[in-house]
């Protein structure tokens, strides 16, 4: 729900989009604001004005029975009163549907009992976590949200699921991440059967002390949350060590959210290539497309046993399919220009999630929302985090020769998908710093410092490039005054041919080279500083320009895929 402000297209007041008629006694919507002219909007605002005085009247019989009286007997005396035709006097029902419409033109106009009643309705639906960051809700650059479905079983509408009581597992994890530019996210799935580590994290207690939890190595993935009294905040940092990304918001909902969502946006559709019948999950459908909401959109992403090789991994696909569509069904089918289904989706998703404190209002969820919607689903891609099989059967490892890649290309903003990238122009003339001559590896001058907050990583780079690369006439220079986000290499006109030496072994992309204006002394060192995209010694820190073979992704406005 974008609403324009001044300057911006169309120009006007969302709430006019909603017009009350007189004819009806009911309020239409008007998508064109053309359509909305002064005296629509000034018989809005009288009319709202009226009906506060006649629900007062309403609760005076004998006030209205002699203003009546009057107005007759004035009738008798003078003829008719000339007079607007009189507003239809509103039903239950009207009044219903006139709550079920109209309460996102009351949210939008603010500053009435009605829309500080929903705003704090809405506010008091959302649980929060504080998990020690407490990140603005919308940033400048680049943003990576982390979404948990649980497999927790208690609370109402989870009965009849697993184990009772069950403080559940991180059974769903998704990391969002969106470009700085917001042309284009990826969206990666983590399997939750993934043999990793848990880092030691630091929860708070409900009476408001904090407990440190050790870390595990070499456990599922998915007990990264519930499991010794974890949080989501524990889920946050295993993320966080695996890819190598930092994250600025979470959002965690249970089996409820499938159920509520799928219904609140009048069903999702799927396709699956073969008839479904799993009594575990209880899903049955039969080949082709479908529309699912409720119980069977659960049973839909948690059905595993007979679509693929009935593992976490074909589970994974399903959940991927859904997202997707659910996603299309919220931006093309009216969904977001709708105040009742907004209404609906509003009420359910805030009733559904569990979030940061970052993002624990509805103001805050709504500004996020609103600056991730810029991008385009055609840009959106969802890929599984590349994993192999384990020797148990029961568990996967991670596939580091794939993952490496796919994170680092996620870490550098690198799309998966094609897209115009804006800025072109200085981005062609920063690429061509790499193209030239290059100087042979003994005449290349470098001092390394170490920005990465890596024990040792000067050190590491500078006895890789002496041993193995063949630049003898390179220095460590200790730490730098500050930590770095990205790698930087810093060097003079006349040392662009070392530059490009440097760059070429490292793997070190354009945005890395910072060329000065003035040329060097003849001995002079280039500076080259290590950020928290170095990966050791040897490692290109550059991104590849494609993802790995054979990942498994989806691309969110892909209206074909069918589970097979």
């Amino acid at each position: 729900m974008d609403a324009q402000g001044p300057g911006g297209a169309g120009d006007f007041d969302p709430a006019d989009q909603w017009v009350f008629d007189p004819n009806t006694g009911n309020y239409e919507l008007r998508l064109n604001a053309a359509e909305t002219s002064a005296d629509d909007t000034t018989e809005l605002r009288r009319v709202s004005r009226s009906s506060s005085r006649d629900d007062a009247t309403d609760s005076e019989p004998r006030g209205r029975r002699r203003a009546a009286k009057r107005e007759s007997e004035k009738e008798k005396a003078t003829g008719p009163v000339s007079r607007r035709r009189p507003k239809p006097k509103k039903s239950k029902t009207k009044k219903a549907l006139y709550w079920g419409s109209g309460t996102l033109a009351f949210l939008l106009v603010g500053g009435s009992a009605a829309a500080y009643f929903v705003y704090q309705h809405l506010n008091n639906n959302i649980s929060k976590v504080d998990v020690g960051e407490n990140n603005a809700a919308v940033s400048d650059g680049p943003m990576n949200i982390l979404l948990i479905g649980t497999d927790r079983r208690d609370g109402k509408g989870n009965e009849g699921y697993g184990d009772a009581g069950s403080v559940g597992h991180a059974d769903t994890t998704l990391l969002f991440h969106v470009s700085e530019d917001r042309s284009n996210a990826t969206v990666l799935s983590i399997p939750r059967d993934m043999i990793t580590d848990i880092p030691d994290c630091r929860t708070k207690q409900k009476d408001g002390s904090f407990k440190s939890i050790p870390g595990e190595s070499e456990v599922r993935f998915n007990t990264s949350l519930g499991q010794e009294g974890r949080d989501p905040g524990c889920t946050w940092q295993t993320v966080e060590k695996l890819t190598g990304l930092e994250i600025d918001h979470f959002m965690m909902a249970d089996f409820n959210a499938v159920k509520e969502m799928s219904s609140a946006v009048g069903g999702v559709e799927v396709c699956v290539a073969k008839d479904v019948n799993d009594p575990k999950s209880h899903l049955n459908l039969k080949k082709g497309r479908h529309t699912i909401e409720g119980e069977e959109a659960l049973a839909f992403v948690r059905t595993r046993h007979t679509v693929g090789f009935g593992g976490d991994l074909d589970r994974i696909k399903l959940q991927q399919q859904f997202l997707s569509s659910l996603m299309r069904k919220m931006k093309d089918s009216g969904t977001l220009t709708s105040p009742g289904k907004m209404w609906d989706l509003a009420q359910t998703a805030t009733k559904a999630l569990t979030v940061d404190t970052g993002i624990g209002t509805v103001n805050k969820l709504a500004s996020l929302g609103k600056n991730l919607s810029k991008v385009d689903l055609k840009n959106v891609t969802f890929a599984t985090v590349p994993v192999v099989d384990n020797t148990d059967g029961a568990t996967v490892l991670l596939d580091k020769t794939k993952a490496e890649p796919l994170f680092s290309m996620v870490r550098q903003d690198v799309s998966l998908t094609e897209v115009k990238k804006k800025e072109k122009a200085a981005k062609d003339e920063q690429a061509a710093r790499l193209k030239g001559p290059k100087s042979d590896p003994a005449d290349v001058r470098v001092k390394v410092l170490n920005g990465s907050g890596q024990f040792g990583a000067a050190q590491e780079t500078v006895d890789w490039m002496q041993n193995t690369e063949g630049m003898l006439l390179t220095s460590n220079g200790g730490n730098a005054p500050a930590e770095l986000k990205k790698t930087t290499l810093e060097y003079a006109p006349n040392q662009a041919d070392q530059a490009r030496r440097l760059a070429d072994s490292m793997g070190l992309p354009a945005s890395a080279m910072k060329e000065g204006t003035k040329d060097a002394e003849p001995k002079a060192e280039m500076s080259l500083t290590l950020g928290a995209d170095f990966k050791g010694a040897g490692t290109p820190i550059s991104a590849p320009a494609k993802a790995p073979k054979d990942i498994q992704r989806v691309e969110a406005d892909d209206k074909n895929v069918c589970a097979k």
